[in-house]
């Protein structure tokens, strides 16, 4: 019997070997072709081994579990259930947003980069992190003095290139330096065009995704799910970014397996588009993640034939996304109408010859409107005037030498910038942060108004080398240290793990760019909802939730670990260490940082 058994197993072999050969030899002559077409050098055979990395937008480490359990992602599935990869959670830190995950993962530096969207205070300009111009400053800003993970590879459908020798639809590259580059890329779709079987497929995806997107659209306004508009041009969008972008980048990145690119990265934005909008485990966007998983079959079927060189295949999300309700939807009104509200409404105008002594008076008025509404309000609110009351007492205190002038005709000249369920709130009173003792002697009912209100769970701000996290139910004072300060109740206690989103609020709040107030919004445990400050039923960018837990799928036989992996760049050492030639750490590794709580329990809450 155990003689049968291993003739057939050889025999099955035998078969396999030759459906390989074969294989193998149609993609040879098949991508032969089609790089000649395009210009294409095929490199030389190489040893060394290569890297595929797909990154999957918005897929939380738990949603995607789901999605294996209801049969959306086959592939990855027998992938994990044959033992070649192991599926790790990995913490994507604070923001938890594409430029931020992106730009630690391929540069192992994502300082300053507080949001999706940001203010410049002293420029006065405004960041958004999806026009060519800005990502191009921000690369040029975070790869100074870093070695990107793409060197000599092709970054496709990206944000930042990573330094790839090639790119395409990549933000950070966008009409950069390499203008043949840019021709070819135009030659490239030219020739996917003209591909009669692959023309016939995308205008038959294309037109299905967009009939679909209407029909879902019109079906849930009919049942009055989650209201929203029949807004022109969505369908189109959701055509370019689930259907034409998507095949695209796969055809791109097999052509690049056959030419033994040895590095090569692209990100899949469908489902992230769709989850936004109708929630991460709904139907719809569950389908898309399946048509990802297609191509991702399609990808790892080419790199098994190992046609130029063997390729590791990693498969990532860049952070997750968790369920909520829009701000305006919730209460009627907008974030930025609210903080009008609180502010009050004609500007405050101060004489210039008495400005400086006036300013004083209205600082000890302040103090006793303080310490009026302390006594008014009762506990556990009390706490928030109490503390502001000390600091701005401290600051009564300071020379006049230290203080800062401040431009009290524009009191209520305010910039509000909304990722998700994370706020950036400025005031242009000053070119410089605002303390939070400032922020409360110009607006004295704006912060407890804020930490009072129902959709907003955390208000933040810096007094001098400290940063203070205020909620309804208490005060978190940091100051560097592993040790915090809590007056009240412990407004990250509902987190799994406090001390780290303790550490990760400190670093954002220390960002250059973050905002003289930082808002995030009211989050549910118990629902496990958030409230979002855009128009959004699934949000990313603050804390709470699946929202903070990515993944990676990768070759068991690496034996890595990501149970210490704090925030995106602490995964850039893993790939900088096996693929960028004599690469040297500038920074500490997360093998050399504090043994971190077992992320296992924050991914399963």
């Amino acid at each position: 019997m155990t003689t049968v058994r291993a003739l057939v197993a050889r025999l099955i072999q035998a078969l396999l070997d030759i459906v390989a050969a074969v294989s193998g030899t149609y993609y040879s002559r098949k991508y032969a072709a089609i790089a000649r077409r395009l210009g294409l050098a095929r490199g030389t055979a190489s040893n060394r081994r290569g890297f595929i990395a797909i990154q999957i937008d918005g897929l939380a480490y738990e949603h995607l579990v789901t999605a294996m359990e209801m049969g959306y992602c086959p592939h990855l599935q027998r992938l994990l259930q044959r033992g070649e990869y192991n599926l790790e959670p990995w913490h994507s830190g604070l923001p938890c947003t594409t430029p931020a995950a992106q730009a630690g993962i391929m540069f192992g530096n994502n300082d300053d980069i507080p949001a999706f969207r940001w203010y410049d205070k002293r420029s006065g300009e405004s960041v958004v992190c999806k026009l060519p111009g800005v990502v191009m400053a921000l690369q040029e800003r975070i790869a100074a003095g870093s070695r990107g993970i793409l060197v000599g590879g092709s970054s496709f459908v990206n944000m930042f290139d990573g330094d790839a020798a090639r790119s395409l639809f990549t933000l950070g590259s966008f009409n950069r330096k390499h203008f043949f580059e840019s021709v070819r890329g135009l030659e490239f779709l030219l020739l996917f065009a003209l591909n009669p079987f692959r023309t016939i497929k995308v205008a038959i995806l294309a037109g299905w995704e967009y009939l679909t997107d209407i029909y879902q659209r019109l079906s849930m306004a009919l049942r009055r799910e989650h209201p929203r508009t029949l807004e022109p041009g969505v369908a189109f969008l959701r055509v370019i970014s689930n259907v034409i972008f998507r095949e695209i980048q796969t055809f791109a990145v097999m052509v690049d397996i056959y030419r033994g690119v040895p590095s090569i990265y692209t990100t899949y934005y469908g489902y992230d588009e769709l989850a936004h909008k109708y929630g991460p485990t709904s139907r719809i966007a569950l389908r898309a993640l399946h048509s990802i998983d297609t191509r991702i079959h399609q990808i790892d079927t080419l790199r098994r034939l190992a046609l130029t060189r063997e390729y590791d295949l990693f498969i990532l999300s860049d952070h997750g996304m968790t369920s909520a309700k829009p701000f305006r939807h919730l209460y009627g009104r907008s974030l930025g109408e609210v903080l009008c509200a609180l502010i009050g409404g004609d500007p405050y105008l101060n004489e210039s010859g008495d400005a400086e002594q006036q300013g004083t008076m209205h600082v000890y008025y302040l103090v006793e409107e303080l310490a009026a509404i302390e006594r008014n309000v009762g506990l556990p609110l009390a706490y928030i005037p109490r503390t502001l009351r000390r600091l701005v007492s401290r600051r009564i205190a300071m020379s006049t030498e230290e203080a800062r002038p401040l431009d009290l005709l524009r009191r209520s000249d305010l910039v509000v910038r909304n990722s998700g369920s994370l706020s950036h709130v400025y005031f242009n009173v000053s070119p410089a942060r605002l303390h939070v003792s400032e922020i409360a002697a110009l607006y004295p009912n704006l912060i407890s108004g804020l930490a009072d209100h129902p959709g907003i769970w955390l208000v933040i701000g810096r007094e001098d080398e400290q940063v203070v996290i205020m909620s309804r139910d208490g005060v978190l004072t940091l100051n560097g240290s592993p040790a915090y300060a809590v007056e009240g109740t412990d407004p990250l206690a509902r987190l799994p793990a406090p001390w780290l989103a303790a550490a990760q609020i400190e670093r954002l709040a220390r960002f250059s760019n973050a905002g003289d107030l930082i808002l995030l919004g009211e989050y549910d445990v118990e629902s496990g909802r958030l409230v979002c400050f855009e128009e959004q039923w699934a949000c990313h960018g603050g804390l709470g939730g699946p929202q903070e837990v990515a993944f990676m799928a990768f070759p068991a036989a690496l034996r890595w670990s990501l149970r210490h992996v704090t925030q995106a760049s602490d995964i850039y050492p893993l790939f900088a260490r096996r693929y960028l030639a004599d690469w040297r750490p500038l920074r500490p590794t997360p093998e050399a940082t504090p043994a971190a709580e077992p992320i296992a329990d924050h991914a399963a809450s």
